[in-house]
């Protein structure tokens, strides 16, 4: 779907690109800012540790740690990117829980000292190279509709959970908590609360064998809206989900999220060029200068919809859009509803701060998108 931008916008969009050129990727501060809000306003007992992985550019860490956030990471690459923007150990936890053994010891060495897990062979890995960490158990939940199912990769079954932070205690580890995640982009609010239920009974479970935890960590798949006629799907989800909290888990019990995409998705616009044309099968082709391998690249690695918007009027007429690549899996998008547009003019695409630049590629030799922070 194709909309047309305001009067006000193409004069900035038209600003951007004459200023920096394109591709071009757009953050913006106050949208960063905005996010984080909505988050700490819709669910007000939650912590935000935003997922580095969604986009690690240093000034969108430099944001959020001017504001107070605090930061999952995955590697020991994003936890130095972290500390390097100014925060503190303390505000990280190393959430994955399959993680090098170089890995453990060098975060152990930069101070992060919280870390999840979901099987014995990686608590031996941790009680080995980072005795006396904070660990918490990562259980498996439904996914169910969700657009990247993330259990099928991690979490532990539910039943074992207990057993596993028992062992944790005997290796000297200190068993913190629980954690889940519903899966990337999730809109069916059942995942959360079977996870939430699963979550409450091993954190009970655990009280009873003198294990108190103290963290539950409901990870990320908060949705975003990509469509202008998309209805928000965020607020009524979160209330859901706040009162579910209130119910099951007494004020002992922190708290803590990691978005990712909720955070950042919505604070960026990515502007584009049509660099060449053509007719093929009687349809207009419009070659712009970035696509999936770049900053598009979530339509592939995040099985991500974008809606595409246009500065210029006229007739419209169904149309395909391509990257710059010589690969034909380069194709953007086909059947896009578009004025005849022509050589220079601006395609661009809005809520697209997550798993774009953080996932392009150099290929064919074509740089990424460059990355500006605006207001």
């Amino acid at each position: 779907m194709v909309k047309r931008v305001s009067d006000n916008s193409e004069r900035r969009l038209k600003g951007l690109a004459r200023r920096h050129g394109t591709p071009l990727v757009a953050i913006s501060r106050s949208g960063l800012m905005r996010q984080l809000e909505r988050f700490h306003q819709a669910l007000l007992r939650v912590e935000p540790f935003y997922a580095v992985k969604a986009n690690a550019h240093p000034d969108v860490l430099k944001t959020f740690v001017a504001a107070g956030a605090c930061f999952d990471v995955a590697s020991v690459a994003e936890a130095r990117a972290v500390l390097a923007a100014g925060a503190k150990p303390a505000r990280c936890i190393f959430a994955n829980t399959i993680k090098p053994v170089a890995a453990i010891a060098e975060a152990r060495k930069l101070g992060v000292d919280l870390m999840t897990f979901d099987s014995e062979y990686e608590l031996d890995k941790i009680a080995d190279r980072a005795p006396g960490s904070r660990v918490i158990v990562r259980i498996k939940v439904p996914n169910v509709g969700s657009i990247v199912e993330l259990s099928l990769k991690f979490g532990t079954e539910p039943a074992d959970a207990l057993a596993l932070l028992i062992k944790a205690h005997k290796m000297g580890l200190v068993p913190a908590g629980v954690s889940f995640h519903v899966g990337s982009q999730c809109t069916r609010i059942e995942n959360y609360l079977q996870a939430l239920e699963m979550a409450a009974i091993i954190i009970r479970d655990s009280r009873l064998k003198q294990l108190p935890l103290e963290i539950l960590d409901i990870g990320g798949g908060f949705p975003i809206r990509h469509f202008d006629d998309e209805e928000d799907p965020f607020d009524g989800a979160a209330q859901t989900i706040a009162q579910e909290i209130d119910r099951l888990f007494d004020a002992n019990v922190r708290v803590i999220a990691e978005p990712g995409r909720f955070l950042v998705g919505p604070a960026a616009t990515l502007i584009l060029r049509v660099i060449g044309k053509a007719i093929r099968e009687n349809k207009h082709w419009y070659y712009l200068d970035d696509g999936v391998y770049g900053a598009l690249s979530g339509q592939i690695f995040d099985h991500a919809k974008y809606q595409f918007k246009v500065t210029r009027k006229g007739r419209r007429q169904l149309s395909t859009l391509a990257g710059p690549t010589c690969d034909s899996l380069d194709i953007v998008a086909t059947g896009e509803d578009l004025p005849e547009l022509e050589l220079g003019d601006i395609v661009y695409v809005e809520n697209i701060g997550a798993y774009s630049v953080a996932t392009a590629t150099c290929f064919n030799g074509v740089p990424p998108a460059k990355v500006v922070m605006v207001p």
